[in-house]
């Protein structure tokens, strides 16, 4: 499993980049005698698909890669699919790192890389899984289906071209880094754009110019203000925490010259939602704040506004915490364990989302320990690594069933 990791922690697979990553999984996934078949990701498809986020890049050639365990004999159990992403985010600003961030460095019982634990700790995680069972001759009681899929990171269009072309089953595990938890609930997200269009002008007659830099200074504090407004009475699982809806604003863009006032900005930001709210109606209230905002400051007069989208518009979802998969792998990790994994909602979204919405596949995460997600140094506990696959290995004996053939 750690050889595993480490070749592809060092394959950088950022968007657009992900079929070294993918070539190492199909090795993988040879390596212990199953067949792996591509998924292609269709464009038109996708876009016409309800659970489809938008997206402006190219996405000609990419694939997912899957590959099933098949039963020996008649299937008598219930199948599963274990599913994780090959995709990374950037690691920039890189010169923070205590080593480069795709030259995977262990320390102890820690790898360190982008996308060790992130989540490339959770692919050889159920690879480990599944080879200790092959080892052992057994054969599962249902179908087992390995899934790298690409653009969780972005979209989450990979893990829906797999539900859309039909690689569903009775339950789905999504093998992110929760500490050995179950994330049985999780937020929707939406990622938008605030373009605004000033007036260039010499810096030496700033006046005479609109900056559109400074103008999106106040279109942020409304945004603010609405994300407040949406952190107000959250239902339950999210009650317990005190900022569960969060507001990121992730790039701005704008100007092209130190002694230019800036004629154009854009704001790239990500907003939550609660499972049951709608994305278009989250769409609208973006919108009605940003031409609010604008609309009070007389300075703002003369501005352009204009909100796009790209990328996550998705809903999220709850697993009821009574599921029979719950209950089924909290009962594999007390056994292996001694302790009942801890059942939990998350302020972030998987692709979990994709099988439980639009699979009629119940979906949950559960996976290794890892730090620095989306940070400086990311890094995964190994000994948690091979807990998982231990777990994942009890889990498939007893949702599956495993027998000699």
């Amino acid at each position: 499993m750690e050889a595993l990791l480490v070749r592809l922690v060092e394959a950088p697979t950022l968007l657009g980049a992900e079929e070294p990553g993918q070539q190492i999984m199909r090795e993988a996934f040879r390596e212990m005698g199953l067949a792996p078949v591509d998924v292609p990701i269709d464009a038109e498809a996708l876009r016409s698909h309800p659970g489809a986020a938008p997206f402006s890049w190219d996405v000609a050639g990419k694939a997912n890669v899957v590959a099933d365990w098949e039963p020996a004999a008649q299937d008598d159990g219930r199948s599963l699919v274990l599913n994780g992403h090959i995709d990374v985010v950037s690691p920039e600003p890189a010169a923070m790192w205590a080593s480069r961030p795709f030259a995977a460095r262990r320390e102890g019982d820690w790898l360190y890389g982008r996308g060790a634990g992130d989540m490339k700790a959770g692919l050889a995680a159920y690879v480990g899984a599944l080879r200790g069972l092959i080892a052992l001759g057994l054969r599962p009681g249902a179908r087992v289906q390995l899934q790298s899929v690409v653009e969780e990171e972005c979209s989450g269009n990979g893990a829906l071209a797999c539900v859309a072309a039909g690689h569903t089953a009775d339950a789905a595990v999504v093998t992110e880094p929760t500490s050995g938890a179950i994330q049985n609930s999780q937020v929707g997200v939406l990622w938008f754009q605030v373009r605004i269009a000033g007036r260039p002008a010499h810096a030496g007659d700033a006046p005479e110019g609109q900056n559109a830099i400074e103008a999106a200074f106040p279109i942020v504090r409304a945004l603010r203000e609405l994300e407040s407004e949406l952190n107000e009475s959250p239902p339950e699982p999210y009650a317990a925490y005190p900022h569960p809806i969060n507001l990121n604003v992730g790039m701005i863009r704008g100007g092209d010259w130190p002694s230019t006032v800036a004629g154009e900005s854009v704001t790239h930001c990500r907003l939550a939602l609660f499972p049951g709210a709608d994305p278009e109606e989250l769409k609208a209230r973006v919108e009605q704040t940003v031409a609010t905002a604008a609309a009070a400051d007389p300075v703002l007069a003369g501005f352009e506004f204009e909100v796009h989208y790209d990328g996550f518009a998705c809903r999220g979802y709850t697993l009821e915490a009574d599921a029979p998969l719950i209950a089924t792998l909290a009962a594999a990790g007390e056994r292996l364990t001694g302790e009942a994994p801890r059942v939990f909602a998350s302020t972030a979204t998987t692709d979990a989302r994709s099988f439980q919405l639009y699979g009629d596949t119940p979906a949950v995460c559960f996976g290794p320990h890892a730090e620095g997600v989306h940070g400086i140094d990311e890094r995964v506990y190994l000994p948690s690594m091979v807990e998982t696959a231990q777990v994942l290995g009890v889990f498939i004996g007893d949702w599956c069933g495993l027998a000699l053939p």
